[in-house]
């Protein structure tokens, strides 16, 4: 990976002013829980990419961001039934569609 994981935890932060994370009082810092993830997942990367085809690394990598998207939407979902409200499954899922994209 050309791009140093520095650069990559600073174009997290752009990508996530889209659509803001609550980190609320977590023990730690948001900066610094952006680092320890990317960090994290650029080893994985290295250790993926030496041994896979670029195919099963692309399919590695949708399905890696499926899982997350599904979490994602299931704690929203489950947090919006705890506060009484109504889930609408398609505003959930907006954020991770491509903008002006059904």
């Amino acid at each position: 990976m050309e791009v140093s994981t520095e650069t990559l935890v600073d174009m997290l932060r752009e990508v996530e002013a889209d659509d803001p994370i609550d980190y609320a009082d977590l023990p730690v810092g948001e900066q610094e829980l952006r680092r320890l993830v990317m960090t994290s997942l650029v080893e994985r990367h290295h250790q993926v990419e030496a041994g896979m085809s670029v195919s099963d690394i692309h399919a590695l990598y949708l399905l890696s961001t499926a899982k997350l998207v599904l979490e994602n939407t299931v704690l929203h979902a489950r947090l919006l039934l705890l506060q009484g409200q109504q889930i609408d499954v398609q505003s959930l899922l907006a954020p991770f569609t491509l903008k002006g994209k059904p």
